[in-house]
Formats: structure tokens, C-alpha cells, sequence
């Protein structure tokens, strides 16, 4: 269990956003994104120098910007909704782009596309410079209660066991000739989910007992 266990995100270098405290960096995260989100709409140039202090930030810490932005894909979904929102809200109409769009709409879905895009690549940018045990470390430092932190770290460590026992499945359904292509399909595609849901939970169960028979009191060693 005690094994350290780097994940994707993580950037690996020595930059003094590197070297910073963990808790410390969790702090001006939700503070920073906090500011964000009750900045309102129309203030657009508080937007540009929130980006311009996040790039600034990204510089020192010596990420490259190709790391993170194919990882901003995450941000998709709001992206879909945000260009629909001018088009879909009520009120005054405008032209914008030679479509008529709704003016709250449309400041709405900057103020969406904003906010997401910098909570998501400020959320990225402390991945990218933190150890998963660093983060868990600075989770305690700052009072978190012991048992969410040990199910934060139990997380990290078995989601790529997880994410391997899906893969195993997948190539087992494909050897077998399977491949999901319309919804004739999703009845197979939930029992493969609930199979690897009590594949997990079986695993955790072991894992429990194992960890029980090793002295385990409810508290990590550090």
C-alpha cells in the first residue's frame, strides 16, 4: 500500500511551484476559484488578467502549455452548453456573428466558457505541479476529516487496478467478437459495468481483510 504511485497528470519537475507547499496550493486553488466564479459577467478585463495571473503562473512552473491543454477536453460538456445558451435563452435578441442571439444568453455563455476554462485549467495546473501524496499530506494539514483522506487515497491507488481489470474486459469482449455500435448494444455494456463494479468491491473487500490482518487500525502509517 505504501508505494508511491505518480498518475497522469503529473508534470514531473523542480520549479518553485513544484517545491511549494501542498496545502498552501489547495488554499489559493479554492480561493482563486471562488473569486472567479462571484466575478460578475460583464467585467470582462477582471477575466483577462485572471488568465494573464494563471499564465503567468503556468510560466514558473515551466508546464507546457501543449501538457495541458488536450487535458482541457474535460471542459467539453460545458463547452456544448455554452455555445447553445445564446440560442436557447430569453430576453432582448443582438447580433452576434450574423445569428440572432439572446444578450443574457450570451453574456451567460462567456461567463460560463470563462469560469469553467480557468477553474479547469487551475485545477490542472496544481495537478500538474503535486504528488498525489503531497496532495493527500496538504488534505490533512488543512483538518480534513482522516476518513475522507484515507478514501481519497485508497482511490488513487487502486483506480488504475480498476481502469486494468475494465481493460482485461474489454479485450475479452473483443476476442469474442463483441463491439458496441448502436444502443442494441447498451444492455451488454451495463452488465460489463455492473461486473466491474462487484469486481471492485470484492477486491476492496479482500484488500480490507488483508489490511485488517496487518494491524490495520483505521489510520495510515505516515
Amino acid at each position: 500500500m505504501g508505494a508511491g504511485h505518480g498518475h497522469a497528470l503529473h508534470f514531473h519537475g523542480h520549479s518553485p511551484l513544484h517545491r511549494a507547499p501542498a496545502h498552501l496550493k489547495l488554499v489559493a486553488l479554492v480561493v482563486f476559484m471562488l473569486v472567479a466564479v462571484a466575478t460578475p459577467h460583464q467585467w470582462y478585463a477582471v477575466f483577462g488578467v485572471y488568465a494573464a495571473a494563471l499564465l503567468a503562473l503556468v510560466a514558473l512552473s515551466r508546464v507546457p502549455l501543449t501538457y495541458l491543454l488536450p487535458r482541457l477536453v474535460v471542459e467539453v460538456p460545458f463547452v456544448v452548453f455554452a455555445v447553445l445558451l445564446p440560442f436557447i435563452a430569453t430576453g432582448p435578441r443582438t447580433t452576434f456573428l450574423g445569428l440572432s442571439v439572446s444578450e443574457s444568453g450570451l453574456e451567460s455563455a462567456f461567463g460560463l466558457l470563462a469560469k469553467g476554462t480557468l477553474g479547469v485549467l487551475a485545477g490542472l495546473l496544481l495537478a500538474a505541479t503535486t504528488e498525489p501524496t503531497e496532495l493527500l499530506r496538504g488534505l490533512e494539514r488543512l483538518r480534513l476529516p482522516q476518513q475522507l483522506v484515507q478514501i481519497l487515497a485508497f482511490m488513487l491507488r487502486y483506480l488504475e487496478v480498476v481502469l486494468g481489470e475494465l481493460h482485461r474486459m474489454r479485450v475479452a469482449a473483443a476476442s469474442r467478437g463483441f463491439t458496441a455500435r448502436d444502443p442494441r448494444h447498451w444492455p451488454v455494456l451495463a452488465t460489463s459495468v455492473g461486473a466491474l463494479f462487484i469486481r471492485s468491491f470484492e477486491r476492496g473487500e479482500r484488500v480490507h481483510l488483508a489490511m485488517l490482518s496487518r494491524g490495520y487500525t483505521g489510520k495510515m502509517p505516515s
